[in-house]
Formats: C-alpha cells, structure tokens, sequence
C-alpha cells in the first residue's frame, strides 16, 4: 500500500504533504529532522492519510493535494 499523508507541524502550523510506503517509518523521519523541509518545522502530528494499491495513484493524489485546488479541496473536505 502507499500512504498519500497531511501532516501539521506543531511548532507554527504549517502543513506538509507526502507520500510513502510506511507511514509510522516517515513520521519518525520527519519528526527526527532526517528530512531537508520539515526540519525546522517539527515536531509533527499525522492529521489526515488515505491508503492507495498503486503508487501511480498516490502521486497523482499527492500532486493534486499540492495544486491549488487540491488546497481548497483539503481545507473543505479533510481537515
């Protein structure tokens, strides 16, 4: 399965949004600062994920979350 994921940073709020095969594995690196973008931005919480059979399909998702409709779909429907 791959994980298209929304996390918040607890530090200043910000979103980040991400896709992975093991979502408990990314958490830890963000939160660890092992990732370039969240580092100064964590420590992080998961709020919101969906699951995908395909990788094609969870980047497609991924990219849209990112668009700018994607933003106005995640701010009315997932978070």
């Amino acid at each position: 399965m791959y994980y298209v994921y929304i996390l918040k940073s607890e530090k200043d709020t910000s979103r980040y949004i991400g896709v992975t095969e093991d979502l408990k594995r990314r958490l830890q690196e963000h939160n660890g600062g092992n990732t370039r973008y969240t580092n100064t931005k964590r420590p992080f919480k998961i709020i919101w994920y969906s699951a995908f059979v395909t990788k094609t399909r969870a980047h497609e998702f991924e990219k849209y979350l990112k668009s700018s409709s994607g933003y106005a779909f995640t701010k009315k429907h997932l978070i």
